[in-house]
């Protein structure tokens, strides 16, 4: 059975940049042949199912040739798979796409292209550099900056100073002496506007601007890393009138989110939004438990219960779904109140079209459980369908009340996950990553299991409560607590730790 390509964009880097489409055909990939150039969020949505192949391409530096490449794109559909090649920005713009689909067309394999937002428009719109402006130019130009060592560019620089439009050239940041004074021997005036972007779209990005005759003074004086863009032109005045993206509160900070996976993208939605560049990386993964006896047993009294204590969204989705399973609906609750820990928790609830009857002030199970021994009636009978690891605080003070019976179910195992694509330690040690956010201990738990060399006092760790401290305090990271155990209190406090740092 003949398999099948799909070319794929990745975008500039943002991962809020990577096309819809492109989601839903990497999602499904078998094999991902990937660059470097890949933003790590992007990276991060490859399913763990799907077999690996880096090649590394960068400027300078290729961990497999082109030929190389196109080789393994046609043996890997031969042999019946779904690949996805994924590349950096858009694959038919100077990402020899082209090339990668000839010997698939001598081939007979079937493939598709999905166009990629490319860096040369979206990162100077990051930057506030519209790239065509009715007051400046009316086209826009892009160029190959990459020449080999010891040659000279085989470009008609004369012919791009007449077009008097933007000049934006990509993979160029080593031969930019060599652009400028190309351009200005060709005839353009040393004082029009030129900038250099550096990682655009990303919590590394950062501009200079100058102009033709001074960009290369600025970058040496300033520095600069690749990737990075680029642009010539009257538009680059504007970069700071124009500017959006670092004004949001998080702009250049790089957070890294531990949640379960089916948790992660509100938290990182929020952050986003805010302007992190967000790395969903989830040290834990949530299943129901293997033996379902003891649920089964709970779920067929379910009308003895008064109350139902929910711990945690995990507890409310897992329940629901081993409620489905046993074919019973929500009619089955009957009049059974419910608890609910905190936000997160009723917010689960409430898309099921349940509104918690109990909530405490203070989001733990401690303060649930003072709550509870407080309102319920007596001799209630009490249902608390939770982690087979949950902690003990939330029984031992519903424990007060003697005539109380509590039935402590477990309904999902915790399982530590581990990856091996994205080097977060490295990003840690280079000081990429500013923060890591954490839900519960467990999520902490997680994250060292994944990471058990790194050295756990270069990260700052922003936790849900006091539990989840505590356990972080352990490996020794600096730690910070939000002021309620909430998705929103978590995120306003990375956005008050980023303010301090910036001033």
């Amino acid at each position: 059975m003949t398999g099948k390509v799909w070319l794929v964009g990745a975008g500039p880097g943002d991962v809020g940049l990577f096309t819809l489409k492109g989601k839903r055909v990497l999602e499904e990939a078998q094999v991902v042949v990937y660059d470097s150039l890949v933003g790590d969020g992007v990276l991060a949505m490859i399913p763990k199912s799907a077999r690996l192949i880096n090649v590394g391409k960068r400027a300078g530096h290729h961990l497999m040739k082109q030929e190389m490449i196109n080789q393994v794109l046609l043996e890997e559909a031969q042999k019946g798979y779904r690949v996805v090649r994924l590349k950096g920005g858009d694959p038919f713009l100077f990402g020899r796409g082209g090339e990668e689909l000839e010997l698939l067309c001598e081939h007979g394999i079937p493939y598709e292209v999905v166009p990629g937002v490319t860096s040369c428009i979206a990162v100077p719109a990051y930057n506030g550099i519209p790239v065509t402006h009715r007051d400046y130019c009316s086209s826009v130009h892009v160029i190959t900056g990459h020449k080999k060592a010891g040659q000279s560019y085989n470009i008609d620089f004369e012919a791009l100073v007449r077009t008097k439009g933007t000049l934006v050239f990509l993979m160029g940041v080593t031969a930019l002496e060599d652009i400028c004074n190309n351009l200005m021997a060709a005839g353009m005036d040393p004082s029009v506007p030129a900038a250099i972007l550096q990682q655009g779209t990303t919590a590394g990005q950062k501009r200079i601007v100058a102009t033709v005759g001074t960009l290369k003074e600025e970058v040496d004086r300033q520095g600069i890393l690749t990737p990075a863009i680029i642009v010539v032109g009257g538009v680059c005045e504007v970069a700071d009138k124009f500017a959006w993206y670092e004004k949001l509160p998080l702009a250049g900070c790089k957070v890294v989110v531990t949640r379960p996976k089916e948790l992660i993208s509100r938290m990182a939605m929020q952050l986003r939004r805010q302007g992190a560049e967000v790395l969903e990386l989830p040290g834990i993964a949530l299943s129901p438990v293997e033996d379902l006896t003891q649920v089964e047993n709970c779920l067929e009294k379910l009308e003895t219960y008064q109350w139902i204590a929910f711990t945690s969204p995990s507890g409310v989705k897992i329940f629901f779904e081993l409620l489905k399973k046993s074919g019973k609906d929500l009619r089955a609750l009957g009049n059974i109140k419910i608890a609910a820990i905190g936000k997160g928790t009723k917010k689960e609830l409430e898309e099921r079209g349940l509104y918690p009857d109990l909530l405490p002030e203070i989001f733990d199970g401690a303060s649930l459980g003072r709550k509870m021994a407080e309102v319920c009636e007596e001799n209630a009978h009490i249902l608390i369908p939770r982690a087979a690891i949950g902690n003990k605080e939330i029984i031992q003070e519903l424990s007060v009340r003697k005539d109380l019976v509590i039935d402590d179910v477990a309904t999902y195992d915790t399982r530590y996950e581990t990856q091996d694509l994205i080097d977060e330690a490295g990003a840690f040690e280079r000081g990429e990553i500013d923060y890591a956010v954490f839900t519960s201990a467990s999520t902490v738990r997680g994250f060292v299991n994944a990471l058990p060399k790194l050295d756990y006092s270069l990260v700052k760790a922003v936790c849900i409560g006091k539990q989840t401290c505590g356990e972080a305090k352990k490996y020794g990271m600096k730690t910070y607590t939000a002021r309620e155990a909430s998705i929103d209190s978590l995120v306003e406090l990375v956005i008050e730790l980023a303010g301090q740092e910036k001033k």
